[in-house]
């Protein structure tokens, strides 16, 4: 039963550089990078291609020993060129010299009513193959879904609320049969409910409409609104020993394809944000496609942080860096790199703050887009325990105490105290606003990683 949820917790950062609805001219990347980093969880690879080898868009690169099924496969057709190593030969990624005609590997197709008698089983072995599978992350831990769980539930958030962020609307215009094909998919994974999370504050897309067998909640307020945590908590929360899992409508769109046309369709549209780039606007691009073409003069200044993502949980990369595998979207902000002698204390219009004894003035003005950096304004110190966490999040938790018990390696603490139900995104804004200047994310990882290998 559809339920309308508003959510009063949370806190808005209103960025300068905002994209266009405009589609830029074709611009296509040379290079592009599958990296394991952008797979939580993923732990020994295994390696299936070499230098020089040719493959084709849907031929797989790689895949963890720990989990052996599941394949990550080239976004586009091409030359390896190189497989990225660090320290102990660490892999970091493969680079792929992108064919300017996309060649792709074929799948069987299924027409929508074929679809309907296809078993589990039978989808499942095409899209453990096929390179679609790692878009489906298991609550909790965040990470690849185990193709072995059946889940109880599996969540869809069809809105982002973190600054900057695309509309799904745009970025899958026209791709609606695709987006009910992917549904009628994912049912046949599920003995419980699909739940399609949408934004009540906007009119609702034709796109995530159609899509039918589905639970459509309903929400609005303030960021972390959109965020699949806070659905899950507030319609089928987690509890120990409970599975979720959950996708991005861009994920639910790639397996419709992967049926309805037989291929692994890694293009994508993202958006160029941001207050450092001259004309903000949406893009034509692949999943791992380098931005280097994609920002090449569109900036206002060279100095500049580049971040694959969003500003709260995004990656930080470099001009001639690669778009991560989630990611949609490219942000431009001005580098921090510079000391404010006693910033803190000089009442000012032009900070956003959400304690109101920093940036005071910028509470006159709600609507006022902002520009900020990357500058921290003050280093990591002792744990202040304020109670200001949990006014940002909208999850019946105590993200401090939970923090707390993280730090002390105290894991029934952080069971009881709602481990389970969160992963970095939903207590990102903690660290925007925490006076202490804390890695929160970091901190939250290290407790999950705690929590599963015990």
């Amino acid at each position: 039963m559809s339920q309308h949820i508003k959510i009063k917790k949370g806190f808005e950062i209103p960025l300068a550089g905002k994209a266009e609805k405009t589609l830029a001219n074709p611009v296509q990347s040379e290079t592009y990078v599958i990296k394991p980093t952008d797979f939580l969880g993923f732990q020994r690879p295994k390696i299936l291609v070499k230098e020089g080898d040719t493959v084709k868009a849907g031929q797989p690169l790689f895949f963890d020993r720990k989990m052996n099924e599941v394949m990550y496969c080239a976004p586009v057709s091409g030359e390896v060129v190189e497989v990225i190593r660090g320290e102990k030969r660490k892999l970091l990624g493969i680079r792929i010299l992108g064919d300017k005609q996309i060649d792709c590997a074929k799948f069987p197709e299924r027409s929508s009513t074929e679809l309907a008698g296809m078993s589990r089983d039978e989808a499942q072995k095409i899209m453990l193959e096929s390179g679609v599978w790692p878009q489906i992350i298991q609550r909790p831990y965040g990470i690849v879904a185990d193709p072995a769980d059946t889940p109880k539930s599996i969540f869809i958030s069809t809105f982002d609320t973190h600054p900057l962020a695309p509309d799904f609307d745009y970025l899958l215009k026209n791709q609606g049969g695709f987006f009910s094909a992917g549904i009628d998919v994912l049912k046949k994974f599920t003995l419980g409910k699909v739940h399609i999370g949408i934004d009540a504050d906007a009119e609702v897309s034709p796109i995530f409409s159609a899509a039918k067998g589905v639970v459509t909640d309903k929400f609005s307020g303030i960021h972390p609104a959109g965020n699949v945590g806070v659905h899950i908590h507030h319609t089928d929360p987690i509890s120990k020993g409970d599975i979720v899992w959950t996708l991005d409508p861009y994920g639910v769109v790639q397996i419709g394809k992967l049926f309805l046309k037989g291929v692994y369709d890694a293009s994508k549209i993202i958006a160029l944000t941001g207050s450092e780039v001259k004309k903000p606007q949406y893009y034509q691009t692949y999943i791992g496609a380098d931005i280097k073409k994609i920002v090449e003069g569109n900036l206002k200044q060279e100095h500049v942080r580049f971040i694959s993502g969003n500003v709260l949980t995004g990656e930080r990369i470099y001009k001639d860096g690669y778009l991560g595998f989630y990611h949609h979207q490219i942000t431009v902000i001005p580098e921090g790199d510079y000391y404010e002698l006693l910033g803190w204390l000089k009442p000012t219009a032009n900070k956003l703050s959400f304690h109101r004894a920093f940036g005071l003035l910028s509470f006159l003005n709600p609507k006022k887009e902002y520009v900020l950096d990357s500058n921290t304004r003050g280093e990591e110190r002792a744990f202040v325990q304020t109670g200001i966490f949990e006014q940002v999040t909208p999850i019946d938790m105590l993200p401090e105490y939970l923090l707390k018990a993280i730090l002390a390696e105290d894991y029934d603490e952080m069971e009881e105290l709602g481990i389970y139900e969160v992963i970095e995104e939903d207590l990102a804004l903690c660290e925007f606003i925490d006076v202490s200047k804390h890695d929160i994310q970091g901190i939250l990882r290290r407790g999950i990683n705690l929590i599963r290998f015990s």
